[in-house]
């Protein structure tokens, strides 16, 4: 379930699009713009386009059904991608009025002096450009807009079933700005900057550093009813659009007693050892795995303390003793245990159907995106493999141990660490920490999920060294065929689709990339990905397409 909006740790700068007067004032160019006109933000000239963005869309308004997929044929986006970008399933229901993070492509198209999100949206009967835009899209868009992003279509000439773009006003953050995504947000009634500040927990004083001051109230509420407004220039109907930066918001964790920790694991008893130096432990009635380490090693802790997703396994608490110098590290209890175990273990892998193993994949592809692109300084987690992968009840994925994560990009080091296997060759050989080496080790977890397998034999065999030569070599017409010779026996009497495997065997080379610069980011990972899962439920034996080169032809 989505936590409330006001409870929701964001790291991400948030564009508030507001509908408030706005006073005449100089604008810029270096700073985040706000838009001179009705017709969105100003492109920048140092902002980075294309770029991820998000819009805040309330459920349940203007007809459009309480479910994921028909918010996301709205805004053209997968029902898969909604419930990653909200922490929910995509079976769930938003509740009326629920906020969600619809995510979005935004760009900068040629000719185009605004940045934004193109939408294609199909007129009803009774559809305008201004009711569209102000009742369906809840003023993400303004019917001015509309009109000059399709010059040949007649605003008041419009057919039944004609294609229209819809551009959802967006903007890129530039590199001076610190931010890794922004939000577009439409004011509501009763909103103000003091509001804001205390919703998202930023200093009300950045609203005004990048807005200018607050003057008058807002022009509209959700649903498109007018209010209150004052008098102003720039924009039609003396709009004002509101830009906010939002910085990290943490959760005050637990903190234990050592005593709990002793009475909750036996003394730290054997019996109780999970793995390594993480111990299950039972403390009022809750199940938790501690995690023991030395105090230098909390460094572990201030990585945590930035990070907050579904896909990643869930900081708690802590606890210090101060006599000996222990930390202890207090996580959520993750049922399944890892998944490296559940892989090897011959009795367990049927339940990792080949639906599962997709799904695990498309999980961690979400953890390792939202550490690398939404938050800031990003975080390279230096040791993804199928042992820090944990699999919960409903054998979903979150990515466990940050242990030997980094914050920061592009940095290079002398003290080389990791499993053998999983280590990028260019962090082998230059010590080079970026995120593609994150990327080189999950293309290795994508080998394992496919093979069942191990990375590195006892004999020091690589997994990787085997798929080259019997998999991603060859005739690109023949790679179902070779992947579905390669897979795991365990696959061989399910309902796996061929091309579903074969895309992800697709995916697995584009990581694997020995040159780090030809990788994909996981953002492109996860939209491949979440494209297979779709066409898996029509079994057509089709997947998304990946070129002989190794590139995600995902977008």
């Amino acid at each position: 379930m989505m936590m409330p909006l006001t409870r929701r740790r964001l790291l991400a700068t948030l564009l508030c699009l507001c509908a408030l007067p706005s006073p005449a004032r100089s604008q810029n160019a270096s700073a985040t713009p706000a838009p001179a006109s009705v017709e969105g933000f100003n492109c920048s000239a140092n902002g980075t386009y294309p770029c991820q963005a998000y819009a805040l869309y309330r459920a349940g308004f203007a007809g459009v059904p309480l479910d994921l997929a028909a918010v996301g044929d709205l805004f053209g986006v997968s029902r898969f991608m909604l419930a990653h970008a909200n922490n929910l399933s995509t079976s769930a229901a938003p509740a009326a009025g629920q906020p969600l993070l619809v995510p979005l492509q935004c760009g900068c198209p040629s000719g185009s002096p605004n940045a934004y999100a193109p939408t294609q949206y199909q007129i009803s009967s009774g559809d305008t450009f201004w009711i569209v835009s102000v009742t369906k899209l809840q003023n993400l868009t303004q019917y001015q807009a509309v009109e000059r992003v399709n010059p040949t279509v007649v605003p008041t000439k419009l057919e039944v079933a004609d294609m229209v773009t819809f551009p959802i006003f967006c903007q890129c953050p530039t590199a001076a700005q610190n931010a890794t995504a922004l939000v577009t947000y439409v004011m509501q009634q009763g909103d103000t900057y003091a509001s804001i500040a205390a919703a998202f927990a930023v200093d009300a004083q950045s609203l005004v550093s990048l807005n200018g001051p607050e003057r008058g109230t807002q022009l509209f509420s959700e649903g498109g009813r007018s209010g209150k407004s004052a008098s102003g220039s720039g924009g039609v109907g003396g709009e004002r659009f509101l830009v906010s930066d939002i910085s990290e918001w943490l959760d005050k964790y637990r903190v234990f007693k050592v005593e709990e920790l002793e009475r909750g694991t036996d003394g730290f008893d054997d019996a109780h050892l999970i793995q390594g130096s993480v111990y299950k432990a039972n403390i009022g009635g809750e199940v938790f795995a501690v995690k023991k380490m030395k105090w230098d090693a909390c460094e572990e802790l201030k990585i945590l303390q930035k990070v907050n997703h579904s896909n990643l396994v869930k900081l708690e608490g802590f606890c210090i003793n101060t006599a000996t110098g222990d930390c202890f590290l207090v996580y959520e209890y993750v049922e399944n245990g890892s998944l490296d175990l559940c892989l090897l273990d011959r009795a367990r892998a049927p339940r990792l159907d080949w639906r599962t193993r997709l799904h695990i994949a498309l999980d961690l592809a979400h953890g390792l995106q939202y550490i690398h692109e939404h938050t800031w300084p990003r975080v390279v987690h230096k040791d993804v493999k199928s042992s820090n992968v944990l699999l919960d009840a409903r054998m979903r994925a979150k990515i466990a141990n940050f242990g030997l994560a980094k914050t920061g990009h592009n940095a290079v080091t002398t003290h080389i660490v990791g499993t053998q296997g999983y280590i990028a060759p260019e962090y082998l050989v230059d010590g080079l920490v970026t995120t593609k080496m994150d990327v080189f080790a999950y293309g290795v977890v994508l080998l394992e999920l496919v093979s069942g397998r191990e990375a590195a034999g006892d004999g020091g065999e690589l997994l990787l060294a085997d798929a080259e030569e019997r998999v991603f070599r060859g005739r690109e017409d023949r790679l179902e065929a070779r992947a579905a010779a390669w897979m795991d026996p365990v696959l061989a009497d399910q309902n796996c689709p061929p091309g579903s495997v074969a895309t992800v065997m697709g995916v697995a080379r584009a990581c694997l990339q020995r040159d780090p610069a030809k990788r994909p980011s996981m953002v492109d990972v996860a939209y491949t990905l979440s494209r297979a899962d779709e066409y898996f439920a029509d079994y057509s034996g089709e997947s998304v397409s990946v070129d002989g080169s190794g590139e995600i032809a995902a977008r």
